[in-house]
């Protein structure tokens, strides 16, 4: 087996309790059905769900989010998926050191789908807008 295809794509879904008051739109069961169809109509294999329910955006010390980046250190993740910037966190800063430097660092490809945001797109102008977005 190469080691592409051992390497997984990982889709993140957050809820924190706060999110949980704005209706079913962010409910973790509707972040994986959007994510897990998206995820087989472009053929992405061998998918690990990563969910952390209850945790806020503004600190990115959540349990599977840490999980996950061990699995990145380790060189095991080609891709990360979430619904929109936010699941992946609220500190707008932080979003754009991942996005920016650290998932590179770990030839990680990102995609926020409501967003538009895809790190192996050649259209930037989402990627360019994204600190707007994100805040």
């Amino acid at each position: 087996m190469s080691n592409q295809t051992e390497k997984i794509t990982a889709l993140y879904c957050r809820l924190s309790q706060e999110d949980e008051n704005k209706g079913d739109s962010n409910s973790i069961q509707n972040q994986r059905a959007i994510l897990e169809k998206y995820a087989k109509d472009n053929g992405f294999e061998n998918i690990q769900i990563f969910i952390d329910d209850g945790y806020s955006g503004v600190s990115f010390n959540r349990p599977d989010f840490q999980r996950l980046l061990e699995m990145m250190e380790q060189g095991k993740v080609s891709t990360l998926i979430t619904k929109d910037l936010s699941r992946l966190g609220r500190n707008y800063i932080e979003v754009g050191r991942y996005v920016d430097y650290i998932f590179p660092s770990y030839n990680i490809r990102f995609i926020a789908l409501n967003d538009n945001v895809d790190t192996a797109s050649k259209d930037t102008s989402a990627l360019d807008m994204m600190p707007i977005m994100n805040l």
